[in-house]
């Protein structure tokens, strides 16, 4: 695809910094080179030399480098300035080739949507790409990067393959059906496939909670009444201030969210109001919003405080323990038993456990970090309709064989828009609106 304007944006991070990159894309990339760096550098060989304006002033010492398309990022030619990272310096160079003919400033995401448009990626790479910019954790990058590499790609690429054979088997079987090499056991093979194919997807859709545990953290939430010791866990747990310690019971009234990184995964971890009655309203408020939490987390730390027990009953599920505080006033006496774990934030005893036991609780939920699995809800929603198209294609009668090949047409065309195979331009903005500018 040819674009008669050129973008550009600074690409690298935060300013100030040691380097600053800026990015340019477009057909008069080769114009703004030769303007800005005196010459066209050789393709894909660092050029160092003086910037400057066209009207002779000295912008930067800097790097210039030339991608020609279509072996280039966006598929068509590219450039970038690599320069000192000063604020003054970046202004000066964007305003320079934004007065050049031809340029503007690139939009959020409109190096990759150009990428994505000329045939460079498909639309679950460029996705991939944005969450492997977003990644904070090593769980997060390996995902992302399996999933940039193609390996979602590949996977609906063959059930769309699949599905494509299968409706040309039960055209062909309509179409000849007189003719002698078109053998009478098509449509039973064909059928066989399309349930195993729904039982993958099946499958395979039941894997985007781990995939959003990846990407959002397994969502851990501390319970318990009053000064259990609750805040000071968070505080111990993420090491720092996060949450407001005091002697006075219900200091916390609203959710108080920090993230971990435990081995890799992303911990969520949520104070939340101490449960009691009978409470104020804003605190009441607050232990309504605690009891909600918790009924969605994926794991529940019940906090009871040894010294000064409580008759509050943990919840029941599985995703519940129970954890005792205040290990340093009780030590000496004897600790019932029916606590998972005894812990001090006074002296730290007891915490490391818990991190131990909250990465693993993790790891056990999210499982193998190589699964292909769908990475976001459109994902899941065009799966689960091309499903509903297999599983509708299945109960046609059989006498309506252009029924059934219809219903298999849609659910391919549901997994061809998963990567943008099929028309998908009203999802194009949402997609690439979320990228950051320069990429």
């Amino acid at each position: 695809m040819l674009f008669t304007d050129s973008i550009a944006a600074l690409s690298s991070g935060h300013l100030p910094s040691g380097v600053a990159i800026v990015r340019i894309s477009g057909p008069n990339v080769r114009f703004a080179l030769e303007t800005i760096a005196g010459a066209l550098p050789r393709p894909r060989r660092a050029h160092y030399g003086p910037l400057t304006a066209p009207d002779g002033r000295k912008i930067d010492q800097a790097l210039t480098l030339f991608f020609p398309g279509p072996q280039s990022f966006t598929g068509e030619d590219c450039g970038e300035f690599h320069v000192h990272g000063g604020r003054a310096v970046v202004a000066t160079l964007l305003a320079e080739i934004g007065k050049l003919p031809g340029f503007r400033q690139a939009e959020a995401g409109e190096f990759t949507r150009r990428a994505f448009l000329n045939g460079k990626m498909d639309l679950l790479e460029a996705e991939a790409l944005a969450d492997l910019i977003n990644s904070e954790t090593e769980a997060q990058r390996q995902f992302a990067v399996m999933n940039s590499a193609g390996a979602q790609s590949e996977l609906y690429l063959a059930w769309r393959k699949r599905l494509i054979h299968a409706r040309a088997m039960i055209e062909a079987e309509m179409d000849f059906a007189d003719e002698s090499d078109v053998p009478g056991s098509v449509s039973t093979q064909v059928w066989e496939d399309v349930r195993l194919l729904i039982t993958e997807i099946a499958r395979h859709i039941d894997g985007y909670s781990k995939a959003e545990m990846i990407r959002d953290g397994f969502d851990v939430v501390i319970l318990g009444a009053p000064n259990a010791g609750k805040s000071s866990l968070l505080n111990a747990l993420v090491r720092r201030e996060a949450a407001i310690v005091t002697d006075e019971p219900g200091t916390t009234r609203d959710l108080v969210e920090a993230a971990l990184n435990i081995n890799g995964l992303k911990v969520r971890v949520t104070d939340t109001a101490g449960l009691r009655e009978p409470a104020g309203k804003v605190e009441a408020i607050g232990i309504e919003r605690a009891k909600e939490r918790a009924k969605a987390a994926d794991l529940v730390l019940f906090l009871q405080d040894m010294k000064e027990p409580d008759e509050l009953k943990p919840p029941t599920d599985a995703s519940a323990i129970m954890i005792g505080t205040k290990l340093d006033r009780v030590k000496g006496a004897e600790v019932e038993q029916r606590y998972a774990l005894t812990i001090s934030t006074v002296d730290g005893e007891g915490i490391d456990e818990l991190i131990s036991l909250i990465g693993a609780r993790a790891a056990a939920v999210i499982g193998q970090r190589g699964d292909v699995l769908p990475s976001r809800l459109r994902h899941v929603e065009l799966l689960d309709s091309a499903r509903g198209y297999l599983e509708a294609a299945l109960s046609a009668p059989d006498a309506l064989l252009e029924l059934k090949a219809e219903n298999l047409r849609l659910a391919s065309d549901r997994i061809g828009k998963l990567s943008g195979a099929v028309d998908v331009e009203d999802l194009l903005d949402v997609i690439f609106s979320q990228f950051c500018i320069g990429k």
